[in-house]
């Protein structure tokens, strides 16, 4: 098919870290960018630097668990930039906990932002690009997909987003819709500080430490999951689906 002259990328959670770096990155390879993040001013600073680089993106505050709310974001970015054609479904929330501390709130919460959101957020865009035949999906995993202490939720709701993906490359792959996923290790973000608040240990020490075991030698940086989803969403990328991509700095089981 004939290249549009823009296409128009959602990601969710990309007030801060991984999701504004995507946002950020996405921009620059020429995509208009609908930031949406659950408080719409805190989306500013996204927005702002992808109009510094002279992209285009627009705000939105949304909870991407509510299913209206999930609803009228995807139409507002439709309206307002152009049918999405690219979806990075980055929203997550931490409640860690041990089992037997953990609340069935703690749960939910986590499972419904990760999971819910994820499946709303791709059932509402789906409709846009099965008209177009053309789509690209990213749903955010993690290492922690592969069992962690003091997250039971989390894995759980990173694991299913792995099950999720490669269901919708199987369901989606004949309307020319690819959907991969990313599985982020030790990456320099808020929520990785809030981990080692929780654990009582200074986060400095604490990134220092895990560097230490990652083969690279180095903490992961929002930036590495962006070039990562820059390929995944590319033209290039088009024979890619179904995958999850652990983004480590090694090999992960």
């Amino acid at each position: 098919m004939p290249e549009p002259t823009q296409r128009t990328a959602i990601v969710t959670g990309a007030a801060r870290g991984i999701g504004a770096a995507v946002a950020l990155r996405l921009a620059a390879d020429g995509m208009q960018v609908g930031v949406i993040d659950l408080d719409e001013a805190a989306c500013a600073g996204t927005v702002d630097a992808i109009a510094r680089a002279g992209g285009r993106a627009l705000a939105v505050g949304a909870d991407v668990a509510d299913e209206a709310a999930a609803e009228a974001a995807v139409e507002r970015i439709a309206t307002q930039l152009g049918e999405p054609a690219v979806l990075v479904n980055n929203a997550g929330v931490l409640r860690d906990n041990l089992l037997f501390k953990m609340s069935v709130d703690d749960w939910d919460t986590v499972l419904a932002v990760h999971l819910r959101g994820s499946f709303l957020m791709s059932r509402a865009v789906q409709a846009y690009m099965t008209k177009a035949g053309y789509g690209r999906i990213v749903n955010l995993s993690s290492t922690s997909a592969l069992g962690n202490r003091g997250q039971a939720n989390y894995a759980a709701a990173k694991a299913g987003l792995q099950g999720f993906t490669k269901t919708l490359a199987i369901e989606l792959g004949k309307f020319g819709i690819t959907c991969n996923a990313i599985a982020p290790g030790f990456i320099v973000t808020d929520m990785t500080a809030a981990t080692a608040a929780r654990i009582g240990v200074d986060f400095e020490q604490f990134t220092q430490a895990t560097a230490k075991t990652i083969p690279v030698q180095r903490p992961g940086y929002p930036e590495d999951i962006a070039h990562t989803a820059s390929f995944l969403v590319s033209e290039g990328a088009g024979f890619v689906s179904g995958q999850v991509l652990y983004v480590a700095g090694g090999p992960r089981d």
